[in-house]
């Protein structure tokens, strides 16, 4: 017997073949190179229908399918803002139809629920039954475990922290995406750094050998290395909120351990003892003692192996 689970990212869809104890048998990476609607949809079926065609030796009974951006349950519709024509797509409907193996179960969930269920499942937050992964990449997510259950909300919009509200006053700056992500995400931390580096009058740091235009967060974390003040600055608003909304996190839901993964940590992953500290000024006293601040330990893998366990965890109890 056996499961799938699907990633779905910004520019590739990755696709794993896993028995029920969480190994991985094969893996596929399919490139999007542009692909947008139907296509989209149409190459996911594809790949579970090569895992069902290639497996000889056991049944397939499920599938878990990560996607980058809000998954509508009342509905069954998904919106990924970075694949055109997804704004509220019947992907659910298209692989049901399309598949080649009736009834298979088909579950769909977001990739920051998928990212808590891969660490609970095989990561850093293993055994726990409240715990939240904060993923930093290009934005800001989190997904949350709280009592044994993923928290999805009335419309299954739970976990923007990217625009928690951390800076006053409110601007212009924060309409697009929220004032956490514009300081802290990948994006944010090379906005800043472009912004700093027009406004600093006589720089000559690391950051100036590279078009102003063309500076990004890789950017930022080589320049520290070598102390750069403008890289020493953004990086040192970055970590104080870090600290500020995992602290509200903390606060919130009194969760066992934040997990902090993302394109971002990675580089970052060495702050975390800063980040805690940091969160210990802002956060329920109590529960900051108790909480334990860790990097992911699947990082790519995070949201492959949260599809699998989604798939896992859509079965009748009697066969997982």
């Amino acid at each position: 017997m056996a499961i799938i689970g699907i990633d779905l990212g910004g520019t590739k869809i990755a696709g794993a073949l896993f028995c029920y104890s969480g190994e991985m048998k094969r893996k596929t990476v399919r490139l999007l190179d542009g692909a947008e609607g139907y296509t989209v949809g149409k190459m996911i079926v594809d790949i579970i229908d090569e895992f069902i065609k290639e497996e000889k030796e056991e049944s397939i009974d499920a599938v878990g399918i990560c996607v980058p951006g809000i998954v509508y349950s009342k509905k069954g519709t998904v919106w990924a803002p970075n694949i055109p024509g997804w704004e509220d797509y019947p992907l659910k409907q298209q692989i049901a139809e399309n598949v080649s193996q009736p009834n298979l179960l088909i579950t769909i969930e977001s990739d920051r629920t998928c990212y808590i269920l891969g660490e609970t499942w095989k990561g850093a937050a293993q055994g726990c039954d409240n715990a939240i992964y904060l993923a930093v990449g290009t934005g800001i997510g989190a997904g949350i475990l709280l009592d044994g259950h993923i928290i999805h909300g009335a419309n299954d919009i739970v976990g923007a922290t990217g625009w928690m509200a951390l800076i006053p006053p409110y601007t212009a700056e924060y309409d697009a995406c929220g004032c956490f992500e514009t300081y802290a995400s990948g994006t944010g931390i090379g906005s800043q750094a472009r912004k700093l580096l027009r406004d600093t009058a006589g720089y000559s740091g690391v950051l100036s050998q590279k078009p102003i235009d063309e500076i990004t967060s890789h950017d930022v974390f080589a320049a520290l290395e070598a102390d750069d003040p403008i890289a020493v600055q953004v990086l040192d608003k970055a970590i104080e909120l870090w600290g500020m909304a995992t602290a509200n996190l903390v606060s919130l839901f009194n969760p066992e351990k934040i997990i902090f993964g993302g394109g971002v940590f990675g580089p970052a992953s060495r702050f975390i003892p800063r980040i805690y500290a940091e969160a210990c000024q802002w956060g329920q006293p109590i529960s900051m003692k108790q909480v334990e601040y860790r990097a992911s330990e699947l990082q790519g893998e995070a949201a492959l192996l949260g599809a699998a366990h989604l798939a896992l965890r859509s079965l009748p109890k009697t066969e997982n």
